[in-house]
């Protein structure tokens, strides 16, 4: 246990002074975190790295930091990663690719945890790919009551059914499917187990084209690349489109100073010039976002993947984005840039459109449909409230589901007839937690439990 103090989040606009910071070295020390917490009636919740732009690790009791738990266990001869929950997703690729392994997929970030990325659907993108949390197929979770439940097991229709009354309490059949997107709300993971790949290459081509271009061949770039995603510009015609394929050519990375002109410079500093002059003279946004677009340049780069995947931001930002229902990706691009225009309001950050393949995880973005992820940024300190407001209302009548750890104002009563396996998640949080440990205020307003 430490000393208790502020806490922020990423882009600083979430923080909570904690009672006290608990911080343990192993399982049984969560075990004993859980256990005190419970007894004390104190909310207790698990913090990553602090990459989510909801209340979700806020607390005025007690906050777990996992970042002792950090290491890779081991890899099956099947390929299964063994991980512990505090594990950073970049520590976890560089540690993977020692072994010959990678993730099969990534998103654009990988400084969170392991277990934050899981509990929150991360996704990266690809057509063909599940996000982070399906490639999850076991774990260790610490339930309310201090048990340790493994997250793997069988499904009640595989029992015989005088096998039920007895055992059923205790197997929790939706366990896996509940856990794998839980939002930390039925207990805090101490493992993770997650399919991995060989180890494999990725070309990128970053290229900027015209936006109606993009839009009315969308399908088809989908469909030719591996992963495919862009950015649109709001006051101007351009995209920047970037699309990466799987190789077996040798990595060739780009020599130290075009990374650093790319990656630090265009990317990092001239992106924060550009927010932070809009910021103080919002007038300019509109001239700014066109300066932006015709800036944009084309590059490439061949690497392996988790170097591609991944980039550094240091821009920070607030952001919001919604999984919609693929076919409703170009209505839905086109719509927010007429939003933005037409109430003029003081908007630069690219619009950013991904895709990913249906899951079967009770609470996942993507369950049972083929997704299309758009997110809305506005720059840290900028007004960001109309704007993402009027973006939710929007992206809510298109069928949408809020990212979890990404900005939305909407609780169980909008959100639980997106979700068909919302009622079994429901019952498998009442069984782990019935006395609302790991439930703060943002939660239990998401979840709708008094």
């Amino acid at each position: 246990m430490v000393a208790p103090g502020l806490w922020r989040n990423w882009s600083g606009d979430q923080s909570c002074a904690p009672r006290r910071v608990e911080r343990p070295a192993d399982e049984a020390g969560v075990v004993d975190a859980v256990c005190r917490a419970a007894a004390e009636g104190l909310v207790l919740r698990a913090v990553g790295s602090g990459h989510s732009f909801t209340p979700l690790c806020v607390t005025d009791g007690v906050q777990l930091d996992l970042g002792a738990l950090n290491r890779l266990v081991d890899v099956s001869a099947d390929g299964v990663a063994r991980v512990q929950a505090g594990m950073a997703l970049h520590d976890l690729s560089v540690a993977l690719h020692a072994r010959g392994r990678a993730l099969e997929n990534l998103g654009d970030i990988d400084k969170q945890t392991v277990a934050g990325a899981v509990a929150t659907a991360t996704h990266g993108t690809g057509a063909r790919f599940r996000n982070l949390s399906s490639a999850m197929v076991d774990g260790r979770l610490v339930a309310a009551d201090g048990t340790v439940r493994r997250l793997a097991g069988p499904s009640v229709r595989d029992l015989p059914a005088d096998l039920l009354p007895d055992r059923l309490p205790d197997l929790l059949p939706d366990l896996l499917p509940a856990a794998q997107v839980s939002l930390g709300a039925l207990g805090v993971l101490t493992e993770v187990s997650l399919r991995t790949v060989p180890s494999f290459r990725l070309r990128k081509r970053e290229e900027p084209r015209p936006l109606r271009d993009v839009l009315a061949g969308l399908d088809e770039l989908v469909a030719a690349h591996d992963h495919v995603e862009f950015y649109a510009l709001p006051w101007s015609g351009r995209a920047l489109v970037m699309t990466s394929d799987r190789t077996d050519e040798p990595a060739a990375p780009p020599p130290a100073w075009r990374t650093w002109l790319t990656d630090e410079l265009l990317n990092n500093r001239a992106l924060d010039l550009v927010q932070r002059t809009g910021r103080r003279l919002p007038s300019a946004q509109t001239s700014l976002a066109r300066l932006s677009g015709a800036a944009m340049g084309s590059s490439t780069r061949l690497d392996e993947s988790h170097r591609v995947f991944c980039s550094e931001r240091k821009v920070r930002f607030v952001e919001s984005e919604w999984a919609l229902p693929r076919e409703r990706a170009v209505e839905a691009v086109t719509a927010v840039r007429s939003l933005v225009e037409r109430r003029r309001l003081p908007v630069s950050f690219p619009i950013e459109v991904r895709f990913a393949a249906s899951d079967d995880a009770l609470l996942s973005t993507a369950y049972g449909r083929e997704t299309a992820y758009v997110a809305v940024h506005q720059y840290v300190g900028g007004p960001f409230e109309e704007y993402f407001s009027l973006v939710e209302d929007l992206m809510l009548s298109l069928d949408g589901r809020p990212h979890w750890g990404k900005r939305h104002r909407s609780d169980a009563s909008v959100l639980a007839p997106r979700y068909p396996g919302w009622d079994r998640f429901a019952a498998v949080r009442s069984r782990l937690d019935p006395s609302g440990v790991f439930l703060n205020e943002h939660l239990a307003r998401t979840l709708g439990v008094r």
